[in-house]
């Protein structure tokens, strides 16, 4: 028997609006529904992955998903939620963005699956052959500007403006709707609570063109932090499903980062356990929400990033937080992942050359870097046991380290005591 998929978000808290109707019609047969996404950043972020994970229920409750990428919405820029004019994106921007979250899409959905496979669509097919005129009959004729100016997105932006080519938005999502209406029999549109208004437009665009059809809308809360910030960005800004743009360590920290008050709503939102197995690890880990976070972080970075991103990323949190982290763990650390570490604590780029014949380690301490601003201050900390490089504890104040200490020929990490480390980089 299918889950019911209006169930699954209840208890998850993941629905804030929906059309009457709607539960009785998923429980009486398997659905074709879609969320829409403007290709207007470079990749998806993790406030995208909100609506990513409403379709992956969807398709885990048995129904059909389409992603339906907005190759020509992203043209003209959703008012929803701003407050000035967009700046419009260049077409090559935005058919390179769309590219690339195309590929993330296609690893974040089952588009494989015979029975309910995620279906893909770019809306510019909608429209490339479409001119004015026709757009202008066909679609512009069935929405009054009354109704549509009584739209939160419209009247919100009707003091300060809002451009013709704007206020055109929800017309081009209602279009979008019918089109994958009658073209994949899809009756759900799904989203933000910021799009109730673009989605009921495409219901009430239905019904005026098809007066027999049966359409419906469910959105989503806008997903905020306990402080009132909008979920999804850092104090660097937004977190993205990017390895090049959000390294995987990032990616992974900001779930170990978590406000503990927002650890309930986050789980239930991204985690693909069940009410059981969320309920248990809450009841097993009470009182210990950093272990509750880290059962989050590794999950969300194995799916996002794979085993071996998440192998790597817990790597480099333990070098630089776990004082009990092994010598082998840091000599399993990629070249990028010290490049990483280098970034996060303070290091001294000094030339290889010094280390050619040996050179003592108090002069490395000293002279060569300042991790330490004397020798005498270098020999005592080496005397208190307080030194290692690269995990071996220096005990000898006559040590000497040379060309073969090198990670991947070229880092050395220096501690001095617990807490204070430092990478140098010997080029």
């Amino acid at each position: 028997m299918r889950k019911s998929f209006i169930e699954e978000l209840t208890w998850r808290g993941m629905i804030h609006d929906q059309t009457p109707g709607l539960e009785d019609k998923l429980n009486e047969q398997i659905v074709i529904g879609y969320i829409g996404f403007d290709p207007t950043a470079p990749s998806l972020t993790l406030g995208n992955y909100v609506q990513v994970m409403l379709l992956t229920h969807f398709q885990r409750c048995g129904h059909r998903p389409i992603v339906l990428m907005g190759g020509a919405t992203g043209r003209i820029g959703d008012p929803s939620g701003k407050d000035a004019e967009r700046e419009l994106k260049s077409y090559d921007e935005l058919d390179k963005n769309l590219a690339h979250q195309v590929s993330q899409m296609t690893r974040l959905l089952d588009f494989e699956n015979k029975e309910n496979g995620a279906i893909l669509v770019n809306n510019l097919d909608f429209y490339v052959e479409m001119n004015a005129l026709t757009f202008l009959r066909d679609v512009g004729k069935h929405l009054t500007i009354n109704y549509m100016m009584a739209k939160e997105s419209v009247k919100k932006r009707v003091e300060v403006g809002m451009s013709y080519t704007e206020f055109s938005y929800q017309l081009l999502q209602a279009y979008d709707y019918l089109r994958l209406y009658r073209d994949y029999g899809c009756i759900l549109q799904m989203g933000g609570s910021d799009q109730w208004g673009n989605i009921t437009s495409g219901t009430e665009f239905i019904r005026r063109n098809v007066p027999e059809s049966e359409v419906y809308a469910l959105t989503t809360p806008l997903l905020t932090k306990a402080d009132g910030k909008k979920f999804g960005k850092s104090e660097e800004g937004n977190i993205w499903l990017d390895a090049q743009m959000t390294t995987p360590y990032k990616f992974y920290q900001f779930w170990l980062n978590v406000d503990d008050r927002d650890l309930p709503k986050l789980f239930r939102y991204f985690s693909l356990l069940s009410r059981e197995e969320i309920e248990s690890l809450e009841a097993e880990f009470m009182g210990f929400p950093n272990a509750l976070k880290a059962k989050l972080a590794e999950e969300l970075t194995i799916r996002i990033h794979g085993l071996s991103a998440f192998q790597s990323a817990k790597n480099v949190t333990d070098i630089l937080f776990n004082a009990k982290a092994s010598k082998e763990q840091l000599y399993d650390l990629s070249q990028s992942d010290l490049a990483l570490i280098a970034n996060e604590i303070p290091s001294f780029e000094i030339p290889k050359s010094i280390l050619e014949g040996g050179v003592s380690v108090i002069d490395l301490l000293s002279d060569f870097s300042t991790v330490l601003p004397s020798k005498s201050e270098a020999r005592r900390a080496i005397q208190g046991g307080a030194i290692s490089v690269n995990k071996d504890k220096i005990s000898d104040i006559n040590a000497v380290v040379n060309p073969g200490h090198l990670l991947h020929g070229m880092f050395m990490m220096i501690e001095n005591g617990k807490k204070n480390k430092t990478m140098l980089i010997l080029r």
